[in-house]
C-alpha cells in the first residue's frame, strides 16, 4: 500500500440549479447554487463515488489545499486522500457546502435575485431532508446514479442516515459516525443558548445586519465558545489545558488568566472571521429538527424499515454530546429490520471532536470497511 498523501491543490466548483426546490418548511427556492469539490477519478461505471456530508460548521473543502496556502487543508484531510481511509486512488469523493451555508452555496448572505440584496432574515429554514434533496440534484449534475457510500460525522452522519430513507436505492452503504437519531433536550438547550447569544447581540438587527455593515461578532463568538466546550471531553480539556495560568500568579481580574480561557476566546474570535451568524442559526435549527422517528409515531425501527443500505456505525467513548448509547439506538433499529450493520465503539479521550481526529483504531475500521466497498464496486 502506498503511504498516505494529500490530494494536493484543489479548486471548488459551483453548480447552478434553476429547477425550483420545495423545502420542508413549505417555502420554495426558485433557484440555488451548491459549491462542491471532488477528489479522485470517477470510474467508467460511475460506481465508485462517495459523498462526504459536513457537520455544523464544515464546508465543501473536505481535503487538499488551496494553491499558495499551505495552511488551508480541508477539514477531513487526515481521512480523505490517496492511501488514506477514504482512498482517493480508489474512490471519487464529493464534498458539498449545504444550502444555507456561507461558503458559496446559496444561504442568508447570498443575494436574493428578487430584491438584489442579501436574503438575511428572509432566507428560509432548512432541514436535513432538504439538504439530501439538494445533494441528490448535485449527484444528477455529476451524473452519479448511485453512491457507493454516503458518510459523515455528527450532523453529517445524520445526512448519511437520511439518505438511506429518502433515496434508499441511490447508495450502497451509509457510514454514520458520532451521531444520534435525534437531539436530546439537553442538546437542543445548548443550541438555543448559542442562538440567544447571537440574536440578542445589538449588531444582529433581526438577521439583516449585512445592510448595516456590521456582524454580530459578540454573539457569534459566545456561541462558538459554548460549542467548543461541548465538543471536547473533560479529560481532553484537562490533558490539553489543565488549570494552567498564563502567568505565574493569579491577577485577580476578569482578564484572561487560564489557558482554557485564552483558547476559547481565540477560537471564538477566529470563528467570527469565517462563519456567518445567520448560517449558524439555520444549521443548529436543522440539528434540532432532525428526527426520523417522528414520521413513524416515535418508533425509530419503523422509521428505518425502508432503508436498504448496509451500515457502518461508529461512536466514541468520551463523546457525551452524542453518546455511544445514541449510536446503539440506531444499531438496534437497523437490526430490528434485519439490515446489515457493523458497529464499533472507539476508545478516545477527545469527546465529540474525536470524529475529526487521527485515531489508529478509528481509521483502521473505516479503512477496512471501505476497502471491502471498493472491491464490491470494482474500484
Amino acid at each position: 500500500m502506498n503511504a498516505p498523501r494529500s490530494v494536493g491543490d484543489v479548486t471548488p466548483s459551483t453548480a447552478r440549479f434553476d429547477q425550483p426546490l420545495r423545502l420542508a418548511s413549505g417555502v420554495t427556492l426558485q433557484q440555488f447554487d451548491l459549491v462542491y469539490e471532488t477528489y479522485g477519478q470517477l470510474n467508467a461505471e460511475r460506481s465508485n463515488a462517495i459523498l462526504v456530508c459536513h457537520a455544523l460548521s464544515g464546508t465543501h473543502h473536505v481535503a487538499g489545499t488551496y494553491a499558495g496556502d499551505s495552511r488551508s487543508a480541508g477539514w477531513w484531510d487526515n481521512m480523505v486522500g490517496p492511501g488514506k481511509p477514504v482512498d482517493t486512488d480508489r474512490f471519487f469523493v464529493v464534498g458539498v457546502n449545504n444550502l444555507g451555508g456561507c461558503n458559496g452555496s446559496t444561504g442568508p448572505s447570498s443575494i436574493d435575485p428578487a430584491t438584489g440584496h442579501p436574503y438575511g432574515s428572509k432566507f428560509p429554514f432548512v432541514t436535513v431532508e432538504d439538504w439530501v434533496h439538494a445533494q441528490a440534484r448535485l449527484a444528477d449534475h455529476l451524473q452519479i446514479p448511485r453512491f457507493a457510500a454516503v458518510m459523515g460525522g455528527s450532523l453529517g452522519a445524520m445526512q448519511a442516515l437520511q439518505w438511506t430513507l429518502t433515496y434508499p436505492d441511490r447508495l450502497g452503504h451509509a457510514i454514520v459516525i458520532a451521531a444520534a437519531p435525534s437531539l436530546s433536550a439537553q442538546n437542543i438547550g445548548f443550541n438555543e443558548v448559542a442562538r440567544q447569544a447571537i440574536t440578542t447581540d445589538p449588531a444582529f438587527h433581526g438577521g439583516d445586519y449585512y445592510t448595516q455593515g456590521v456582524i454580530p461578532e459578540r454573539g457569534l463568538r459566545l456561541a462558538r465558545m459554548l460549542g467548543h466546550i461541548t465538543y471536547l471531553s473533560d479529560d481532553a480539556m484537562m490533558e490539553k489545558f489543565g488549570r494552567d495560568l498564563l502567568t505565574d500568579q493569579p491577577r485577580f481580574s476578569l482578564d484572561v488568566e487560564f489557558e482554557i480561557e485564552s483558547y476559547l476566546r481565540h477560537q471564538g474570535d477566529k470563528f467570527t472571521t469565517r462563519f456567518d451568524a445567520n448560517t449558524y442559526l439555520i444549521m443548529t435549527k436543522a440539528l434540532d429538527y432532525f428526527d426520523p422517528a417522528s414520521q413513524a409515531g416515535g418508533n425509530l425501527s419503523a422509521a428505518l424499515a425502508g432503508a436498504r443500505a448496509r451500515f457502518l456505525v461508529l461512536s466514541f467513548t468520551t463523546d457525551w454530546r452524542f453518546s455511544p448509547a445514541r449510536s446503539r439506538e440506531i444499531v438496534k433499529a437497523l437490526l430490528d429490520n434485519s439490515l446489515a450493520v457493523s458497529y464499533a465503539e472507539i476508545e478516545s479521550t477527545q469527546g465529540h471532536d474525536a470524529f475529526l481526529m487521527e485515531n489508529e483504531d478509528y481509521f483502521a475500521v473505516v479503512r477496512a470497511y471501505l476497502a471491502r466497498v471498493a472491491d464490491e464496486v470494482g474500484a
